[in-house]
């Protein structure tokens, strides 16, 4: 109940600071998704979660750093409890070390994913490199629906090294597009960056 209350709660905020506004270039896809996006500020988890119905919502989980979220508090309590986040960490323990384990055993049972390919946060407008886990996953998980996604100006929100939003005469809208596969042997470069332009072409 405490949970379901503040991801209400979580929604109205987000939605209050920067819009979150979707914008689907097609239908909506059913079934299970990889959502991929962007990376510009810490609010584009919560952006791109606000921006789904409360079915979407109900099966969707961000992949997320843990050394920012896995935080006593708030924070903390937010991606356990609400975005119920698949947190995962950016530095290997060991070298054979797989970050994507987690990943893989959440689609294994049937979730849908928030994920930024980019890795880490830029403060440029057009998505930079994607590095590889998109297409081990799209490799692993032909079955799992691919869908770009573009956040169109929390880089200018919620800029990297802010700790508010700015206030914006324009509120950021959530564009999501057509899904996309990996096709029958394309390569991974070919593939990231077939995926990255699917992401810029809605820039």
């Amino acid at each position: 109940m405490i949970a379901r209350l503040g991801a209400a709660a979580l929604v109205g905020i987000t939605r209050t600071l920067v819009g979150a506004r979707a914008q689907w270039r097609i239908a909506p896809p059913s079934g299970q998704c990889i959502y991929f996006a962007n990376h510009t500020s810490h609010l584009d988890t919560v952006a791109i979660w606000s921006a789904l119905t409360p079915r979407q919502r109900a099966r969707v989980r961000p992949v997320a750093a843990r050394d920012y979220w896995d935080k006593p508090g708030l924070r903390g309590w937010l991606s356990g409890r609400v975005l119920r986040a698949i947190l995962i960490d950016r530095n290997r323990e060991t070298p054979d070390a797989d970050p994507l384990q987690p990943v893989r055993e959440a689609l294994q049972q049937g979730d849908s994913l928030i994920l930024f390919p980019e890795g880490t946060r830029s403060s440029e407008r057009l998505p930079q490199r994607f590095r590889s886990g998109l297409f081990r996953l799209a490799e692993a998980f032909p079955q799992v629906q691919l869908v770009p996604v573009y956040l169109d100006t929390l880089h200018r929100s919620l800029p990297k090294g802010a700790l508010l939003p700015l206030p914006l005469p324009l509120y950021c809208n959530v564009n999501f597009g057509a899904p996309l596969a990996l096709e029958t042997g394309e390569s991974r470069e070919a593939f990231l960056e077939r995926a990255r332009g699917a992401v810029e072409a809605m820039a």
